[in-house]
């Protein structure tokens, strides 16, 4: 089986666990009923909160998280791969939490985890200010999972900065590179649509990006512009900013395709890097 269908899930996530899990739940079913059999929901599908204690008095870890098991639950009636682009898990002694991807087979069994490596700490120009390693533990781990139409690399949202993650899971046979996320507006007018472009192009692997999209209950507002890219770098599917479905049909004998047209991931060469202060390093 080398095509597949896909839906990707735009939400404007809130405060609400309870009101999240139902919105995840009509937007999964209608994914469902129109083909697709591979899901995806953005980052922080769960709950949106920018207050700590708040947050934190929400969450819990995997085995009571109420997002988590709703999807395993749809993910089995409805027979499908569901992959939820993140959840907040608690971790360690609690006063942290992991930014958790799972990808849930269509038996409702986690298949894969996959914490969010690289953390959004930023103040932008317009004087919002963003630390996710002030609530975040950060994962050491990439990671990919067979899928039936073929390999899924699993990253989030800011990983799309780090090329070179992208690279190495292309590398090791990833046609297929999921990018959840939870873009502000300003960085995403300015940059989406361009580094999720480059990813694909570089790496020649689709690209699929479920996004959160809109202003939230908690006064973030995110860009949306969910996205389909092709191994070629064209946007095949797109949503606006309003929560919703958008689908793909995935063709997976286009990466080999446009990866022989342009091998360069078999052209990568080991160099030497120049060291902070200029000078070539030993």
């Amino acid at each position: 089986m080398t095509t597949f269908r896909a839906a990707l899930v735009q939400m404007r996530s809130s405060r609400s666990v309870a009101e999240n899990v139902a919105s995840l739940e009509g937007y999964v079913r209608e994914a469902a009923a129109g083909g697709a059999v591979y899901v995806q929901t953005p980052e922080t599908t769960g709950i949106m909160d920018e207050d700590p204690a708040r947050l934190f008095a929400t969450l819990t870890d995997e085995a009571g998280d109420a997002t988590l098991a709703a999807a395993r639950r749809l993910a089995a009636e409805l027979s499908i791969h569901l992959h939820i682009g993140s959840l907040a898990i608690k971790v360690g002694d609690g006063t942290k939490a992991a930014n958790r991807a799972f990808v849930i087979g269509p038996d409702g069994a986690i298949v894969a985890r996959y914490d969010k490596i690289h953390l959004f700490d930023v103040q932008l120009a317009d004087g919002q200010v963003y630390r996710e390693s002030a609530r975040y533990v950060a994962g050491d781990k990439a990671v990919m999972v067979d899928l039936p139409w073929g390999r899924l690399g699993v990253t989030i949202c800011y990983d799309v900065r780090f090329p070179h993650l992208y690279r190495a899971l292309a590398g090791a046979g990833a046609g297929l590179l999921a990018v959840p996320a939870a873009f502000t507006r300003p960085t995403g007018e300015a940059h989406w649509h361009v580094l999720l472009r480059a990813r694909a192009i570089e790496t020649g692997a689709w690209v699929l990006a479920a996004a959160q999209g809109g202003v939230h209950e908690n006064g973030r507002e995110t860009y949306g512009h969910s996205l389909v890219i092709d191994p070629w770098g064209r946007v095949v599917a797109e949503a606006g900013t309003e929560p919703g479905v958008i689908f793909a049909d995935i063709d997976m004998t286009e990466p080999d395709v446009v990866r022989a047209r342009v091998p360069s991931l078999r052209h990568d060469r080991p160099f030497t890097a120049p060291a902070s202060d200029g000078r070539t390093a030993t």
